[in-house]
């Protein structure tokens, strides 16, 4: 059988690339292929951003209230589509069908934040501030943006930053994860139904010759991106020596301390979700569960917390039964297979081991593993420093939760931190004191909504302004202010 070849999305036409270079999409599940996505050339990114800068003065002369319509197509459009959409996240990505549920409803909801723009862009005045002249602040849109976007969330990410940049009446472009495109190819194809002019948005598939493509254009203001940290690092660099805008949102290693009046069962639930959810594929994932209390609460709480664990269902996501998908390719697999051996080497103990797997249904092994869990890791050790992105838990212990706070805020990452427990006190403490951006206090996953920023710090994020919410109305507009007198 023939396998489709994805499209790029330009000027409100679905055109072929002319490269000679497609990628393999593979359904990691089952171990097959699914599509072929063109690693497109620089003609092509040429083409969408004239495109894009095209059809830039035209859209930031809609009015926004005309703006916020087409977003409110879209949404009915995307609720409309929302099963089938899921569908083929779970199928490019691996992780289970209700968390592609989720993922999908998380970008509706971003969405739907970015039609309030009437309201979100009103800039502010003051009269006579002297004798006959008024001041004023109002905010402008910039020209094109665009993101790179990574492929753990290949739906979501891109809505952190398009409808709040279309919004504000900019023009953007997005480039997917050449790993998981095809849910991005679902989204334009209902962009396309939803009434936005061409050249508004615009859709360039490839890899990094796309990227620094993009990186390099003149005509571009400005780069969202997520991803890893060393990436980041190089994407915050170029965009300073261009003079772009940037949000730079990149990797983490977050931790979740466990205080002795912690609520146990509760806690417990939401740290399997948290840790081993998305298959450990995650910025805001779990990574390093901190406990605090004596020995004999240590070891019930870890016994506890191994055994659910073990329990996890593995299989192909979209049997509603499983639990927790595959890793996205065999590279990422042997990548965490690599940190396990290592934690060995290191003298960790694999208390769980995701390596012996437990498989629900007929599935080829190739992309899977169990969840692991290490024990007796100490904070020098590579497992607690590094990011892993896989379905490993390493325990750590602390006496107090004042050393808890030193162990977090001396590793590099500031990107999520949690605490379970009942005092107010410890919770106010750790609240003011951890330098993370994103903080849960009896939450393992410190997700902000749509409405709010998503935060970040240290090696975490590079920028000012961060995605989401009223940080992305800033970060794709310009404050003009303007002093009048009329005589």
């Amino acid at each position: 059988m023939e396998i489709k070849k994805l499209q790029n999305f330009i000027d409100g036409e679905w055109v072929d690339s002319n490269t000679p270079e497609f990628g393999e999409i593979r359904n990691p599940a089952r171990d097959i292929p699914v599509c072929q996505a063109p690693m497109s050339t620089k003609v092509e990114i040429d083409e969408a951003v004239k495109a894009a800068q095209d059809a830039f003065q035209d859209w930031r002369n809609t009015p926004p209230v005309a703006r916020a319509r087409c977003l409110h197509r879209l949404i009915a459009l995307l609720e409309e589509n929302f099963d089938e959409l899921s569908i083929v996240l779970t199928t490019e990505h691996g992780k289970t069908i209700d968390e592609s549920r989720g993922e999908v409803r998380r970008g509706i909801e971003m969405v739907e934040v970015a039609a309030g723009i009437p309201s979100l862009m009103q800039g502010f005045n003051l009269e006579d501030v002297a004798h006959g002249m008024d001041e004023y602040l109002i905010y402008q849109p910039l020209g094109v943006f665009c993101c790179i976007a990574p492929f753990n969330f290949p739906f979501m990410v891109p809505l952190w930053f398009l409808p709040f940049a279309v919004a504000c009446g900019n023009t953007f472009i997005v480039k997917p994860s050449p790993r998981t495109p095809m849910s991005q190819v679902e989204l334009f194809k209902i962009i396309d139904d939803a009434g936005i002019p061409p050249g508004v948005v615009n859709l360039v598939l490839g890899g990094t010759e796309v990227a620094n493509g993009l990186l390099e254009h003149s005509q571009i203001q400005g780069v969202t991106f997520v991803g890893s940290t060393p990436v980041a690092r190089q994407i915050y660099k170029k965009c300073g020596e261009t003079g772009k805008r940037v949000i730079a949102q990149a990797g983490a290693k977050n931790f979740i301390v466990i205080m002795p009046d912690a609520e146990a069962e509760q806690a417990i639930v939401s740290l399997i979700s948290s840790f081993f959810g998305n298959s450990g594929q995650r910025c805001l994932a779990g990574a390093n569960l901190l406990v605090v209390g004596d020995d004999k609460f240590y070891r019930q709480f870890v016994d506890k917390f191994v055994e659910v664990a073990s329990s996890i269902k593995v299989g192909d996501g979209l049997d509603e039964s499983v639990q927790m998908g595959p890793l996205q390719n065999v590279e990422l697999k042997e990548r965490v297979i690599g940190f396990i051996e290592k934690g060995i080497s290191e003298g960790a103990k694999l208390t769980l081991d995701g390596r012996k797997l437990n498989l629900v249904g007929n599935v080829p092994e190739t992309c899977f593993l169990n969840p692991s869990v290490f024990e007796n890791v100490t904070p020098d050790m590579t497992l607690a420093k590094e990011e892993i992105f896989g379905p490993v838990a390493s325990v750590l212990r602390a006496k107090d939760l004042d050393e808890s706070i030193e162990i977090i805020n001396a590793n590099p990452y500031g990107n999520a931190a949690s605490i379970f427990t009942n005092s107010g006190r410890w919770a106010r403490k750790f609240q003011h004191e951890v330098e993370v951006g994103n903080l849960g206090i009896n939450t393992g996953l410190a997700a902000p909504m749509a409405f709010f920023p998503f935060g970040g710090r240290k090696d975490s994020f590079f920028g000012v302004l961060h995605g989401q919410g009223r940080d992305a109305i800033r970060f794709f507009t310009d404050p003009k202010i303007v002093i009048s007198r009329w005589f």
